[in-house]
């Protein structure tokens, strides 16, 4: 009364019943799949490893970046404070605000059309509005 023709066989010849071969076959599998689980495992440690040492780089190159900013945004912040400190004599309004605009116009290309504001400024800065 055997419920499977397979298992029967192996119930009766027990686990010898598989020929060398296979069986010498089935151990150089299991050595080469260690053998490339440990090159794979060394090498997902190498790239941790680099991976860690270029994020450290790029923090290091970031924190530069960001000190140099400050110190910069720190230099401009002096000079536009000492600026406007200065007592502005009349008629050198426009003058000043004409100084804080860029009327460069091959740096605005990615910006607002504001030709006419600046046309405005320049005109004011030659002929200022005179109070009565």
């Amino acid at each position: 009364t055997q419920s499977s023709g397979s298992s029967g066989i192996n119930a009766e010849y027990g686990e010898a019943a598989e020929p060398e071969s296979i069986r010498v076959w089935k151990q150089k599998q299991a050595e080469e799949i260690a053998a490339r689980d440990a090159e794979a495992e060394a090498k997902a440690a190498e790239w941790k490893a680099e991976a860690a040492k270029e994020l450290e780089n790029w923090h290091a190159k970031q924190s530069d970046v960001l000190e140099k900013t400050k110190a910069a945004n720190r230099e401009a912040q002096e000079a536009f404070l000492r600026d406007n400190v200065e007592e502005t004599k009349p008629g050198q309004q426009w003058e000043r605000i004409c100084r804080l605009c860029d009327f460069n116009p091959k740096n605005n290309r990615n910006s607002k059309d504001t030709a006419r504001m600046k046309s405005i400024f320049l005109q004011l800065k030659q002929n200022p509005l005179v109070r009565a």
